[in-house]
């Protein structure tokens, strides 16, 4: 936990308390994208095995 408040000190030191909500929502994009597309791979790997058997 201590780590963590560092981490979040230097983030709010560089950036500024400003731009925090710009910074949070473009992570939360970058995980919900990262997600969707790690989906669609297990789709597709799912179908290919479907296609195989």
């Amino acid at each position: 936990m201590p780590e963590l408040l560092v981490i979040l000190v230097i983030i709010v030191i560089i950036f500024g308390a400003g731009r925090l909500p710009e910074i949070g929502s473009g992570i939360g994009k970058g995980i919900k994208n990262f997600r969707k597309a790690t989906a669609n791979d297990d789709d597709r790997v799912e179908e290919k095995e479907d296609k195989e058997a």
